[in-house]
């Protein structure tokens, strides 16, 4: 387990279900949030080991001309069954994991006090164990097929992949310390109540004159 000085809170969920939305409103309250998202399209770059693995795997055709990757196409193939996405994140996970414990690292060296690990396949990944708490936010899969399609601009069907590659909603219920909820009739902010609070009970411990 990695060591930490600051508060680590995890923040997942399934595809579509407004897991950005709540992870802007964790950065706008001052929160240091670290995007796997983001560190999986660095590690992914043209040349890279994990892309040359990717291709290995899936084929030489999930590659553009110019060595860029085909995420479409390498997204069909590695949601097409459970086996085939254990099999994208054992390529990819580890060097995601890398960069983002050296990320919280360098944040907690820098004097920040807790920082949000923004990473869908949190348990997945096993990194779920280095959080103080961890953020599941879910929706109804009938909403989050439609926000996937508009967002990824892509079939209902490969939205349905996509989902369906994930857990269920009763599994972040019983594994998350919080769930959110960004959908009617639920409002957002009251949802992230339980989140301010625990950052006020940590903080409150560390610096007891602090006002979060």
């Amino acid at each position: 387990m990695m060591e930490h000085r600051g508060l680590v809170i995890g923040l997942t969920g399934q595809t579509g279900a407004g897991k950005s939305t709540v992870a802007t409103l964790l950065r706008e309250r001052g929160l240091t949030v670290i995007d796997a998202d983001q560190i999986a399209r660095a590690v992914m770059q043209s040349g890279s080991e994990v892309l040359a693995g990717l291709a290995s795997a899936f084929g030489a055709d999930i590659l553009f001309s110019d060595g860029s990757l085909n995420r479409p196409l390498l997204a069909q193939r590695a949601f097409s069954a459970p086996e085939q996405t254990a099999r994208l994140n054992a390529i990819t996970h580890p060097a995601i994991i890398q960069k983002m414990r050296a990320e919280t690292a360098r944040a907690f060296r820098e004097g920040v006090k807790a920082v949000v690990l923004d990473a869908p396949q949190l348990f997945e990944s096993g990194e779920n164990q280095i959080c103080d708490f961890i953020i599941a936010v879910t929706a109804p899969e009938p909403l989050r097929i439609e926000r996937i399609m508009k967002r990824d601009q892509i079939s209902e069907e490969s939205a349905r992949l996509r989902a369906n590659a994930q857990k269920s909603e009763t599994y972040y219920k019983e594994h998350a310390d919080i769930l959110v909820r960004d959908y009617p009739p639920f409002d957002l902010p009251k949802e992230l109540e339980p989140v301010w609070e625990r950052i006020r009970q940590f903080d409150a411990k560390k610096n007891p004159e602090s006002c979060f």
